[in-house]
């Protein structure tokens, strides 16, 4: 599955039941892209693998955390685009990832600098307003 944005790969995953409540959009799947981090919500489960497996989010940064954590990191990444819009539901996702213990501001600092992404937001400065958001 690529971008429409970019036309990188994307990683699609099913969104866990209780954080379907921080999108924007009512919806089991979504998918974030590789190298721009565009988060689109999808009605299907095309490019998801079974419920056995977990989405690659390694595709992303070696640095991203799998499983839910993951998921809650992707859609957290997804929204930095609108955080004046999402600002509560962003802040929700990164204390989630902390819980599932990884620290969502390396995650941000790691693909800041990785060479293979690049966000169509300013991904710095979203990270100082996200170090805001969960220190305030």
């Amino acid at each position: 599955m690529t971008c429409p944005d970019c036309g990188n790969e994307r990683v699609a995953f099913r969104v866990p039941d209780d954080l379907r409540e921080y999108l924007p959009e009512d919806t089991d799947y979504a998918a974030i892209c590789t190298r721009c981090l565009r988060l689109d919500p999808s009605e299907s489960s095309a490019g998801v693998s079974s419920a056995d497996e977990t989405p690659d989010f390694a595709a992303i940064s070696d640095s991203f955390p799998d499983g839910e954590t993951g998921a809650a990191m992707a859609l957290a990444v997804g929204l930095l685009d609108s955080l004046a819009l999402y600002r509560s539901e962003i802040s929700a996702l990164l204390e989630r990832v902390e819980r599932g213990g990884t620290d969502p501001l390396l995650v941000l600092d790691r693909l800041t600098t990785d060479p293979g992404v690049e966000p169509a937001f300013d991904l710095s400065r979203r990270r100082t307003q996200a170090e805001q958001l969960l220190y305030g």
